[in-house]
């Protein structure tokens, strides 16, 4: 008996042992405003001059987005963007720019993004990355929401918002492509362009699936790869399609 005792501290100890850690604490929401670093730092400001006259103002966001954040910095710097068009603009959904084909179909010479899904709702004023099917597929095709869609969180990168000018992206052009199309005159970023960010290797994320858009609506906004064999796609109005179309990303 006294074996048996002498033995119930120790099993007691290696259960309590053997339980599961307390589950990490959940995250902080993500703010539709940027943390004062990020605010303060002049090289997160992206400038679109538009040929419409206006002048679009973005709060990039690093701390959620940093590789596709980079990815705008670093073209912008080399003059990537400038002259190129709005060629997919929905009325009430978003405009989308950023390829130098103006078909929906091209990108940059740089290699494509690994997703960054993130928290930042698709509001009005939201920048985000098209892509293709793939979720790694994001390039240098951006669009802008002209009014909310939150089917198109976690489907899409987000990467900032505009934080002045939003008049100036309700006077793009319409149309898919617009008979004349809205062009980005020039693109700045406010400072110097940062070092490359330092990201962990991590699994690519999956998009969640979601029902296919009502046939009625456009595919989402997308950018598609110097591939032609490799259509990228953007959101449509309603959630993006898993398969789109072959439309712009």
């Amino acid at each position: 008996m006294s074996k048996i005792l002498f033995a119930l501290p120790f099993l007691a100890f290696a259960l309590i042992a053997a339980k599961d850690p307390p589950p990490p604490p959940p995250k902080p929401p993500v703010s539709l405003t940027a943390p004062a670093e990020v605010a303060a730092d002049p090289a997160n400001r992206w400038t679109l001059e538009l040929s419409n006259g206006g002048k679009v103002v973005i709060q990039l966001r690093p701390d959620i987005a940093p590789q596709h954040v980079y990815r705008i910095q670093l073209l912008t710097t080399n003059g990537f963007y400038n002259g190129l068009s709005f060629h997919r603009v929905i009325a009430g959904f978003m405009a989308q720019g950023g390829d130098p084909k103006g078909t929906g179909e091209g990108g940059s010479t740089l290699p494509d993004l690994p997703a960054e899904f993130n928290d930042l709702p698709h509001m009005r004023g939201v920048a985000s990355m098209a892509r293709a099917e793939q979720p790694n597929s994001a390039n240098s095709q951006f669009f802008i929401m002209l009014a909310p869609t939150f089917k198109l969180d976690h489907h899409y990168t987000a990467f900032g918002r505009v934080i002045e000018g939003m008049a100036a992206v309700d006077a793009i052009a319409i149309g898919e492509p617009p008979a004349q199309p809205t062009k980005i005159v020039r693109a700045t970023i406010g400072g110097p362009l940062p070092a490359p960010p330092v990201v962990a290797a991590a699994p690519a994320p999956e998009a969640a699936p979601v029902a296919a858009a009502p046939a009625e609506h456009a595919a989402a906004p997308s950018a598609a790869p110097a591939e032609p064999a490799a259509t990228k796609t953007a959101p449509a109005e309603g959630p993006p399609q898993e398969t789109p179309p072959p439309q712009p990303q």
